[in-house]
């Protein structure tokens, strides 16, 4: 990924908004303001349906506020829009309808049909349209990405306290679609089979689930996510051909443990090679990747596509684990 001081913001500066200022979107506007304060780009608005919100953030960030998201339809160039999951295939076909560029957090959408509905109207409209999978811009995964090669099996824990937020949706749609899109990215073979199981425990949606994957080429992936934890884990093992990977998300550190022959440290013939990591907040380098495709006429490092193959995976675990919980007595 390029650095922004080599980007072409200066030439062209693109006018830029965030609708949905909450936990998450103030971030999103915040970064927006700090490329904005460098002369990058123009930094126009946030939209949030709670005006108190919206004025708060807007304030803080030097810019305009508004409570109606149509309000931005003709001032903004590119928008992030970080609001109930609901609400993202209205919201981003409107503004795709209107040539204007969206970032959209994951999920992409609902329903397989609604992010149908935004590929095409983002098809048709040539803006651009890129989902937040964020994990994939963590330092840790970006500095382990080269040395993935044939990832054979997966161990993923991903667990936090209940976080009182975004409870519109499951845990699975929440954050272990972060994972099911990290895998399918890694290993790169279709899906062939799905295990799942899940229950609600604080709220009335699936709160704590297990996933096993399976996919055509023999891969295989254990995924745990919960959100009623006691500590925040956000970590990914997995083995390859003549490897061991180690990737912390929460703590920016991966490490890859392999064969060498000439090695004598720990053990004679392993390697253990802690990777350097460069420290950067994975939202900053996502908004920046975003504005640098718009600007590359490129196509974004995060498709459409690749956000509707992992919803279409969170669906069928979700499937699995409402078939598996008819046949428990709860």
């Amino acid at each position: 990924m390029r650095e922004i001081q080599d980007s072409k913001f200066k030439i062209q500066k693109l006018k830029t908004a965030v609708i949905g200022v909450g936990s998450l979107g103030q971030h999103h506007a915040r970064n927006y303001a700090e490329i904005a304060a460098l002369n990058e780009t123009e930094f126009v608005g946030v939209c949030d349906s709670n005006e108190e919100i919206a004025r708060s953030i807007a304030e803080k960030n030097n810019c305009q506020f508004y409570t109606d998201w149509r309000e931005l339809l003709d001032r903004a160039d590119a928008v992030s829009i970080v609001t109930p999951t609901e609400t993202h295939s209205e919201i981003a076909c409107a503004f795709l309808e209107k040539g204007v560029n969206v970032l959209v957090e994951k999920p992409i959408a609902r329903t397989l049909d609604e992010a149908d509905l935004m590929i095409e109207t983002a098809a048709k409209s040539g803006a651009k349209l890129m989902v937040g999978h964020l994990e994939r811009f963590n330092p840790a995964m970006v500095a382990l990405r080269p040395f993935v090669t044939t990832p054979l099996y997966f161990e993923i824990h991903r667990v936090s306290p209940f976080p009182n937020r975004s409870l519109d949706v499951d845990v699975v749609l929440d954050v272990m679609i972060h994972d099911l899109d990290a895998i399918q990215w890694l290993v790169d073979s279709k899906v062939s089979e799905i295990r799942a199981v899940g229950i609600p425990v604080i709220s009335d949606k699936v709160d704590a689930a297990n996933a096993r994957i399976e996919f055509e080429n023999g891969a295989v992936a254990n995924i745990t996510a919960s959100r009623i934890g006691t500590e925040k884990i956000r970590k990914t093992r997995f083995y390859q051909t003549n490897s061991y990977v180690v990737l912390d998300y929460g703590t920016k550190f991966a490490s890859v443990t392999s064969l060498a022959p000439n090695a004598i440290h720990p053990l004679l013939g392993i390697s253990i090679n802690r990777l350097e990591i460069n420290d950067v907040e994975p939202l900053r380098a996502e908004i920046e990747a975003f504005l640098n495709c718009i600007l590359e006429d490129e196509t974004p490092p995060i498709t459409a596509a690749d956000g509707r193959r992992a919803l279409d995976l969170a669906l069928g675990v979700l499937n699995k684990i409402k078939a598996h919980r008819s046949r428990l007595n709860v």
